[in-house]
């Protein structure tokens, strides 16, 4: 089969221990995932079901890299999340299965262009253009689920030019790992080559054109992203 032009190849993450990458297939997000984050955007705090947006796999940026302040925004923001890769197949997964699917993790950074998306969330509108543009979702390179362990009191730190603006347990999720993973199984068939992007902690804020962004989770490697001056 021809085709009209050259599509650019599968974004792929590196693997901590491994030659071979990991290739993203799909990324999802659940926001209002910490409760002290939602409040801070004054959102109400339940557990009627986890909130999912989606990014295209277009949205990868390397760990490292140096980015143009995102376009079409006047308040960028970062947020730093847990990033969980899917390594199997899975379709309506009870909970107490979920954590099987899971290959490993990463660090990553759920970057948003919050006026657009404050914007689209007053009207009703979807989100899509305040989450989902280059370079929107950052990742460090993906550590196996055999050398992390179990997600439990591990911290979640981000530091903006060194200074620590995000810190909590990841124990502080409201909905926890094997719960996101089923409830997304009912909505879609996981496979391998797909990212989850967990939430973020309270603490969120603005980028500005040369900042140093670093966000860790314990046991993992960093994430890290600069914005180019203007």
């Amino acid at each position: 089969m021809s085709l009209l032009f050259e599509l650019p190849e599968v974004p792929s993450v590196p693997v901590v221990g491994e030659e071979a990458r990991y290739p993203v297939r799909r990324v999802f997000c659940v926001g209002r995932n910490y409760a002290a984050h939602a409040r801070e955007l004054g959102n109400a705090v339940d557990r009627e079901a986890p909130i999912w947006f989606t990014k295209a796999p277009a949205a990868i940026c390397a760990s490292g890299s140096a980015i143009a302040y995102p376009p079409g925004t006047q308040d960028c923001h970062y947020e730093m999340e847990l990033v969980v890769a899917i390594g199997g197949h899975g379709f309506e997964i009870p909970a107490e299965q979920a954590m099987a699917l899971v290959y490993g993790y990463a660090c990553g950074l759920d970057m948003t262009r919050r006026d657009l998306q404050n914007a689209a969330k007053a009207k009703g509108y979807p989100w899509d253009t305040g989450k989902d543009f280059e370079n929107g979702a950052v990742i460090a390179p993906i550590t196996p689920a055999a050398a992390f362990g179990a997600p439990g009191e591990q911290r979640i730190t981000l530091a903006r030019n060194g200074v620590t603006k995000q810190n909590a347990p990841l124990s502080e999720m409201i909905w926890s790992l094997p719960e996101l993973i089923a409830d997304l199984s009912r909505l879609y068939h996981l496979a391998p080559g797909d990212l989850i992007y967990t939430g973020t902690p309270a603490g969120v804020g603005p980028v500005a054109p040369g900042d140093r962004l670093e966000g860790r989770v314990e046991g993992l490697e960093p994430v890290v992203l600069a914005i180019e001056p203007a």
